[in-house]
């Protein structure tokens, strides 16, 4: 406390510093003590008033204590006044025990005297439902029904409540009511049989569904009245719950799973088409089915039977265990084509649950997948190893096919442009075409697995047409007069691989999205390699079998018999022009590569007569008359393979220049002069070699051996380099070891 109060005047020693700080303020001090006094009054008045309404609270609280203190004890007094009450009164209670058990029996028999009519009527009752049912008036004869179970259902109570045990009664009120259950029953069959019908009764007559479901309702109303009774007393009805909304649902859903089995009509013994026509019964029925019960069962339940959703679960259930069990029938690949078709897109389709109609009750997007992942792939590999087995067997069964014609006595179909053509690419792409399609249906991954499938046995497949193009080759040239239209098909053969390019290209242009889809874009460079190589190969055929006739005349050229009049070179030019009519009918970019090859060869093949050393030039004159022969005939060659270059828009001069040049190495008179022509020579053709040099030199006659050996010398010391667009014509022409040994002696 004094710590308090040296607070309590240091403060107010402070406050009083605070008001006297100025002289002119001490005439205010009364003021001050006056204020100062008001405050101190004021707060001494509210501490007053606190502590008495403290002081007030804890007298009414113990007021109170004691009040139910008093109370405590009242009810105290009382149960102990209860308790010896009751205990006085058990021998009282026990001796009305009969009044208990007259009380009982006075129920039950006022309970059978209600019933006693029903009782008596319960035979005749029985008569009139059992007519109700069969002349189908269903809700009377529930009605009737519910009266007798209603009679029975009470006695057995009563009796029941009076003597649980006492089951010698209660057998025989239900045997007197035993013909109850049997219309129950037979009742619920007239339900079940609307039910199972209910899609085309809807339609008909719906009252009567309605009445059904009526009568369903009812039931459901007592069975939840006896359950909640059998909470309280434990007594049960006979036939009780009877449970027929449940079992309503069951015999919808065993009517729609027989409905969607009961629509395969054929097997496949009967019909190769039976799934696609069993698939397409399944989904008119469904869709049909759905909107009538969209649009008119809905109106006959209540709703919350939920009866559309219901239905479409157990119908999308069903569908889903019929297409599982379609799935492991050993199906062939049209008929997974037919299934998955049908499951991943139709199901989902405006033809079936996206159809207007149905909108927007089904949301495609909740309903589960009819077939799960792993059977779709596994049905997905299954498809594609049996069309893996059919492609290789239908491509080789159309090569057979096709080398069949090779052999006919007629020549190959034309294309409207008039190239000759067989049918094998037709067939093998229309197959392909097919094939993807029916992928394209399914899925695009499966589309870009077939395609590349189809591109993959392609280039095996060419490699098989290449191998029978050159045994067709073979054959021919062990005996030339079969096939009869050999260079006809050959022809065709070449022009197949034109079409095949064109047509890989524009199988992959129209389902290929894109050109870097794995798997596919490089198997086009190998086809193409192969297929340039059957082409090379065919046009190889024709031209040996060009030069085959030529070759009587090939022999007579850079001969005595040449020098001195002879027409190879005409007999050559009508051949070769005779047979490159046959050759227009190849397709132009192989026809331009024959062309340019049957030029170069014919050359080759000049150059190789001058090589052979067949002559040996005597005289200037002989020298002369030889180059200028040489010279016209070139020209002669020139102007052929011109016109037969004609449609391409260029040519290749080049080659018989090359007869012109050696012309002039032969023509020239000043032996002196030799080296610098025969070096020009060299510069033009850097693939010439010392050997056709020497036979060159050695054609003219008039070399002597110093200016042989000078001249091949020199040429040895510096090699031209050849140009990048150089054909070379001299390297496959081999000089005969003895004209050359000949030549440097």
């Amino acid at each position: 406390m004094k710590e308090t109060d040296r607070e309590a005047v240091a403060t107010a020693v402070q406050r009083v510093a605070g008001m006297l700080q100025r002289p002119d303020q001490l005439d205010k001090v009364e003021q001050y003590r006056r204020r100062e006094a008001r405050k101190k009054a004021s707060v001494e008045a509210r501490l007053k008033a606190a502590i008495q309404s403290q002081l007030d609270g804890v007298r009414t609280g113990l007021s109170q204590l004691h009040n139910a203190l008093n109370d405590v004890k009242d009810i105290q007094q009382s149960l102990a006044d209860v308790s010896k009450d009751w205990r006085q009164s058990i021998n009282t209670i026990e001796s009305l025990k009969d009044v208990k058990d007259a009380v009982v029996q006075h129920s039950q028999l006022a309970a059978a005297v209600e019933n006693l009519k029903n009782i008596f009527s319960v035979p005749e009752i029985v008569r009139e439902t059992q007519d109700l049912i069969e002349q189908g008036a269903l809700l009377q004869a529930h009605r009737k029904l519910m009266d007798l179970e209603c009679s029975r259902d009470g006695l057995m109570y009563e009796q029941y409540r009076m003597d649980s045990g006492n089951t010698r009664d209660m057998t025989l009120i239900h045997g007197y009511f035993g013909s109850t259950q049997g219309l129950s029953d037979e009742l619920a069959k007239q339900l079940w049989m609307v039910l199972q019908r209910s899609l085309v009764t809807v339609r008909r007559d719906p009252t009567l569904l309605v009445s059904v479901v009526r009568i369903i309702e009812r039931e459901e109303k007592i069975d939840r009245r006896i359950l909640d009774r059998k909470k309280q007393t434990g007594f049960v009805p006979p036939g009780r719950p009877k449970n027929w909304k449940e079992k309503m649902f069951t015999i919808l859903e065993r009517t729609v799973t027989t409905r969607i089995e009961g629509t395969q009509a054929d097997t496949r013994e009967s019909d190769k088409m039976w799934l696609v026509r069993h698939l397409e019964i399944i989904r008119k029925y469904v869709l049909d089915d759905l909107i009538v019960a969209k649009n008119l069962m809905v109106q006959c339940f209540p709703p919350h039977y939920e009866i559309f959703k219901n239905l479409l679960n157990m119908y999308h259930q069903a569908l889903s265990t019929r297409m599982q069990d379609l799935a492991s029938e050993d199906l062939e690949a049209n008929e997974i084509v037919s299934l998955l078709t049908w499951v991943l897109n139709t199901y989902t389709s405006t033809e079936m649950m996206r159809n207007v109609e149905l909108a927007p009750e089904v949301d495609v997007g909740t309903l589960e997948p009819l077939l799960s992942p792993h059977v779709v792939s596994e049905l997905l590999d299954t498809y594609m190893s049996t069309l893996t087995s059919n492609i290789i067997a239908w491509l080789r069964k159309a090569l057979e096919t096709d080398k069949k014609d090779w052999v006919k006595e007629t020549e190959p179909e034309a294309d409207q442009d008039g190239y000759y053509q067989t049918t094998l690419p037709a067939i093998v792409f229309q197959m392909f075409e097919q094939n993807l399609q029916v992928a394209a249906q399914i899925s695009e991954d499966l589309k870009t697995k077939v395609l590349v499938l189809c591109l993959q046995q392609m280039n095996s497949f060419l490699s098989r047409y290449k191998d029978e193009a050159q045994l067709y080759k073979e054959e021919h040239l062990r005996n030339r007069q079969h096939p009869h239209c050999y260079v006809q098909y050959m022809i065709a053969i070449i022009n197949n691989c034109q079409t095949f390019k064109e047509s890989i290209v524009s199988l992959k242009r129209k389902y290929l999205k894109n050109e870097a889809e794995e798997g596919v874009s490089p198997s086009q460079p190998s086809m193409d390699g192969i297929l340039d190589a059957i082409a090379k190969e065919g046009c190889g055929g024709l031209l040996e079998e060009v030069f085959l006739d030529l070759e009587q005349h090939l022999n007579e050229l850079m001969t005595k018999k040449w020098l001195l009049g002879s027409n190879a070179v005409d007999i050559i030019c009508v051949t070769v022009e005779d047979y490159f009519n046959d050759f227009a009918k190849i397709k132009k970019p192989y026809k331009k590569r024959m062309t340019a090859e049957a030029h170069r060869r014919v050359v080759v093949e000049y150059l190789r007569a001058v090589m052979q050393k067949r002559i040996s030039f005597r005289s200037p004159e002989e020298r002369k008359e030889g180059a200028e022969k040489m010279v016209r005939e070139a020209e002669q060659l020139r102007f052929l393979f011109r016109k037969l270059a004609s449609g391409f828009g260029e040519g290749v001069d080049g080659y018989c220049d090359t007869i012109v040049a050696v012309a002039e190495v032969i023509k020239l008179t000043d032996p002196s002069l030799l080296y610098l022509e025969v070096s020009t020579l060299v510069s033009k053709y850097p693939d010439i070699r010392d050997d056709h040099i020497g036979a060159l030199l050695a054609v003219r006659g008039d070399a002597s051996r110093d200016m042989k050996q000078t001249i091949m010398e020199t040429l040895e010391q510096g090699p031209a380099q050849a140009s990048p667009s150089y054909v070379p014509l001299f390297k496959d022409i081999v000089v005969p070891s003895l004209n050359v040994a000949k030549l440097l002696k």
